[in-house]
């Protein structure tokens, strides 16, 4: 899948395409609703299908102080949507331009004349512009006016509560990663290197792949029944402390310490993913080394027991 640079003009072959537009972190029920029908409109009229995304996210350009709280990374949406029948990924690179330009400029410099969108599908929610001066209706007005159709998908509901990135933040922060997975459609999933720790986890009987959260939000601080997967394709079960090891001495490091079963091998320097299943209970202080050992060991078998079922 090709990805585009939304300040550019797009290459020939790409033009005429229909475009979902729309933050779409997470790319939960809702986001996919919107793919969904960007993609059969495109694929219906021999065009392709691109989905635009901004990258930082608006929120995080204009309250650059707000706490992380990305579901995916670029590189997780590009997979998402390419696994959802896009063509393209268009990255609009959130910046001063960008946040300068109104919904009239974006529509015509931007859809219109750098990408020039044969179509283009948001949520009902979409606003866009300096100052949010443009919603849906102003999009479909503009579209008009340059010559491409704008058009709506309404939000999608589950168990009565419409679907939203904010709600699954929620149930993260809550410690209810499977009401998360019921949203997303699959686990909760951070995407890292793994990093050298003080090997600790190697000295107790339990080694762990460190990662750091960076940019992603921090579900609630606990132990957490997890699936890795290797560079190589392969799936592991495990176990993942995420928090800051308050049993442990010295200055707190927060990090995701996912012990995997049945493994035995060096994981330093590798991109591997670690998919948030169950949450098993919260980050703990114990008296003891041997105490926290005794704890790991139950952990483990809960996990285990969650995991096979």
């Amino acid at each position: 899948m090709d990805r585009l640079d939304g300040s550019a003009a797009v290459p020939a072959r790409w033009r005429g395409g229909i475009l979902a537009l729309g933050n779409f972190d997470g790319f939960h029920l809702g986001h996919q609703a919107v793919v969904g029908r960007a993609v059969a409109r495109a694929h219906a009229a021999g065009r392709p299908a691109i989905v635009a995304t901004f990258d930082p996210h608006p929120k995080r350009y204009f309250r650059p102080d707000t706490p992380p709280f990305r579901l995916t990374t670029l590189d997780q949406r590009q997979a998402l949507f390419a696994a959802a029948g896009a063509d393209a990924m268009l990255v609009f690179a959130f910046d001063a331009t960008l946040a300068g330009l109104s919904a009239a400029a974006f529509a015509g410099d931007r859809l219109a004349t750098a990408i020039g969108a044969g179509g283009v599908v948001t949520g009902t929610d979409f606003t866009f512009g300096k100052g949010r001066d443009g919603d849906v209706a102003v999009l479909a007005e503009l579209g008009r006016a340059h010559g491409f159709v704008a058009e709506t998908v309404a939000p999608v509901a589950l168990d009565g509560e419409v679907v939203s990135s904010s709600r699954i933040r929620d149930l993260l922060r809550e410690g209810d990663p499977r009401g998360a997975a019921a949203l997303l459609t699959r686990p909760f999933t951070v995407e890292g290197v793994v990093e050298p720790g003080a090997q600790l986890g190697r000295t107790l009987g339990y080694p762990t792949a460190n990662l750091t959260m960076g940019k992603y939000l921090r579900p609630a601080y606990g132990i957490y029944a997890v699936r890795g997967r290797l560079p190589d394709g392969r799936m592991l079960d495990g176990a993942a402390n995420l928090g800051i090891r308050p049993t442990i001495a010295g200055d707190p490091v927060e990090l995701l310490e996912p012990y995997f079963f049945d493994f035995d091998g060096d994981l330093y320097g590798q991109r591997i993913e670690v998919a948030l299943i169950d949450f098993l209970r919260p980050e703990a202080k114990f008296d003891s080394l041997d105490a926290l050992k005794v704890q790991m060991a139950l952990d483990c078998d809960r996990a285990r027991a969650l995991l096979a079922g």
